[in-house]
């Protein structure tokens, strides 16, 4: 009997999507996946005034958790932290019969404005990508998620100029096919620095 599919939330934030250039077709190709369930939070929730109960039961509801976002300030954009503050309560995400998140997969899908080199000890950014996520991989950890390595495109003020956009979205699409066939090796893309440069060796035949 042939395994089931995991079932993929996306969660997409951004706050300036007529300036947008790789989120929004990154975006509309998780809509077109057919085990993706993909959800447009600034376009849902235009007053900031989140559904905790309909939020919570997506979550349920899922396998594997995605975050879609432009680094902001090094964090997320603002409706997404507070998704989080409202969604992630006690007693459902954490604390005392708080297991619902419990074994479920997430990650990270970004676009840094900044090259890769930026995001190093010795770059402008002075840490890694991994390093300024630490507060969502610690939520993960908390919550009782596998977290796993972002899925990043750096230079995206440049990509489209660079031809890199194309690239980028096979790559999500080879990424959303392998965690929904539960084709990727998780324990190796838990321990890696990125998704996308390993992303061939993490696909189990």
């Amino acid at each position: 009997m042939p395994e089931a599919k995991k079932k993929i939330l996306v969660l997409f934030a951004h706050p300036s999507q007529e300036r947008s250039e790789v989120n929004k077709p990154l975006f509309s190709e998780c809509q077109q996946h057919g085990d993706v369930t993909a959800v447009d939070l600034y376009r849902e929730y235009p007053t900031y005034h989140i559904d905790i109960d309909k939020e919570q039961q997506r979550l349920v509801a899922h396998d594997v958790i995605i975050f879609m976002f432009p680094l902001y300030w090094y964090s997320t954009p603002a409706i997404l932290k507070q998704w989080q503050d409202l969604v992630l309560e006690y007693g459902f995400a954490y604390g005392t019969n708080g297991t619902a998140l419990k074994g479920k997969t997430f990650l990270c899908a970004i676009t840094a404005g900044g090259g890769e080199d930026a995001y190093q000890k010795a770059g402008y950014n002075h840490f890694t990508i991994r390093e300024l996520l630490q507060p969502l991989e610690q939520t993960a950890s908390l919550t009782g998620m596998e977290y796993l390595a972002p899925f990043v495109l750096f230079g995206s003020r440049n990509a489209v100029e660079e031809n890199r956009v194309h690239e980028h979205l096979y790559q999500m699409h080879t990424l959303l096919n392998a965690l929904s066939n539960n084709k990727l090796d998780i324990e190796q893309a838990k321990s890696l620095p990125l998704l996308n440069k390993s992303l061939a060796t993490l696909i189990q035949a």
